[in-house]
Order: structure tokens, then sequence, then C-alpha cells
């Protein structure tokens, strides 16, 4: 397990100005900063698997009580991690409690409908926790980046001006305050990759025939608008982290260090929670005792 206060260097606070500048893509654990990449593996495995078994107990609970429900959200440039970030830190979460779900391109029917309403759709129940590859997010950053996008939506009367990422700033702000108020609880996390990463992930992937499906030129597109989209995110973070929707800024250039910052604070979350494990009644005690001498009773057969 990591100290509480070095999870709490990565928590944009709400009401403060941010600045991505501050936080460093590359950022290592002191115990790990002399460490070779092999005693980095070792590391990482150890820490993970117990983070891991951690958030697996903790999502038991949650869905045994059926009370809260919790939604991760996950923005990111391309290559950042997202995906082996959200496949090694579930790995363990019995699938039955969990679901995931990314977000591509908007379809003519989700067009023709509010921003938010694909998300809305899939949000998770009571119990379970929801993953959000990408998100609503998308519509103040790829959005603002190409302000062209918005023509496609259909909006009477709409400008692509500051007012318009205010608004839907505040518009968010209130939707995850609606949620939050119903028991979702929700944590977002920007995996902070360097640009130089990107670059040798890109490389790797054009190398590797592996790799190459994950691969497309619009990604390299995408990379010409790096200082954009930055700003876009910083000033994203700032609008919309609050008390109950709080941002998570995590390194992303060292995937163990994600996977294991990610893993960390989603089971702390849920372990705050102090959820109780349903506790029967007396008549549903009685049923049990009544099923017990049922089965203790029973002729076996042959």
């Amino acid at each position: 397990m990591l100290e509480e206060d070095i999870l709490a260097q990565f928590h944009a606070e709400p009401g403060k100005r941010f600045k991505l500048k501050d936080h460093d893509p590359a950022w290592l654990p002191k115990f790990a900063q002399n460490f070779t990449e092999e005693q980095q593996k070792e590391a990482s495995t150890r820490i993970l698997a117990e983070s891991v078994k951690e958030l697996a107990d903790a999502q038991e609970t949650l869905y045994a009580s059926d009370t809260y429900s919790v939604l991760a959200v996950f923005q990111a440039m391309d290559a950042a991690g997202k995906d082996g970030t959200i496949k090694h830190v579930m790995s363990g979460v019995n699938p039955q409690g969990c679901q995931v779900y990314s977000f591509k391109a908007p379809s003519p029917e989700e067009l023709d409908h509010t921003y938010l309403w694909r998300c809305m759709k899939v949000l998770p129940e009571r119990g379970r926790i929801g993953i959000f590859n990408r998100s609503y997010y998308e519509e103040v950053l790829v959005v603002r980046v190409h302000p062209e996008l918005i023509g496609k939506q259909r909006i009477p009367g709409v400008e692509t001006t500051k007012k318009l990422w205010k608004q839907r700033y505040k518009e968010i702000n209130q939707f995850e305050k609606h949620l939050a108020r119903n028991g979702t609880v929700i944590m977002k996390f920007f995996l902070n990759v360097s640009k130089n990463e990107q670059k040798k992930r890109f490389l790797s992937r054009l190398e590797e025939k592996k790799k190459t499906w994950k691969f497309s030129p619009a990604d390299v597109a995408e990379r010409k608008h790096w200082d954009e989209y930055m700003l876009a995110y910083q000033e994203a973070i700032e609008a919309t982290s609050t008390s109950s929707a709080p941002w998570y800024i995590i390194p992303a250039d060292h995937k163990w260090v994600t996977r294991i910052l990610v893993a960390e604070i989603l089971s702390r979350t849920i372990t705050s929670l102090k959820l109780p494990l349903p506790v029967p009644n007396e008549k549903e005690l009685e049923a049990i005792k009544q099923a017990r001498i049922d089965l203790e009773t029973e002729k076996e057969e042959g």
C-alpha cells in the first residue's frame, strides 16, 4: 500500500488554481527512484496485487450493500494507457459487479440527443462499478479543440466561444452533483502522459506487429494539437474538480505507477464509505434456520 499523503498530491483540489505543468508525468515513488527496471517490475507486481485484492474486497461489499454505485471516468491523450489500466486494475473484480463503456465518436442517434444522454443511459446501477473510457468530458476537450464538431450537434443558436465551455462546465458540475446526491460516488482520472512518452508508444505500435492494430494515422494528427489539448484539460479540470466529483492527475509515463495509483484510489474511496454487509432480519433468520433444517434432514439420493 502507498501512504495516504502520497495519494493526496494527485488530487486537484476544488476551488484552487490548477496548473498541469505542476504534475510530473514521469513521477516515481521515493522507494523506486533508484530501482532498476527489474526491481521496479517486481515491486509493482507485488503492490498492484495487494491493491487489486483490496479493490475486489471493497467491490464485493459495495455489491452486497446495494446502496451506492461507483463511477470511474478515464480521460487521457492517445497512448496514455487507459485500456491497460482498466484491464489490470479491474482484473480481480467480479464481472457481475462491474461494467465498462468506451465512448467513440457520437452516432447519429446520439447526436440527436443532448451531449450527456449517451453517458446517462449507461450509468452504473446501485452496487456496481461503472467505468467510462472517455466520457461527456470529450465535449469540452475534443469539441473545444475542434469546434467545427459542434455543428453536427445542431444546437439552436450555439456559438463556440468561451461562454459555451463555461456553460458546459456548469452543466457537467450540476449533472455530477445530481448523481452524487443520489448515491453515485464519482472519481475522475486524467492519465498524464508526456509528449515524448506518447511518441515512444506510437513508434512501438508501428514496430511491433501485435500492437499495429492500435495505431491510427489520426493519432498523429491529433498530436499536432498537443498544446491546445493541454490547455483544454487544464481548464476543464480546474472548473470541474469538486468535492462530490474529484479529479486525480495520474502520472502515466510509467504504466505500473498509473495502475497502482488508480487501484489504490478506487479501493480506498469505496472502503471509506464504511458499507456494512446486509444483516438478515428476524423473519429472514427464521427462514435461514428452517432452510438449514430442511437441508440437514433431506435424504441423500441413491
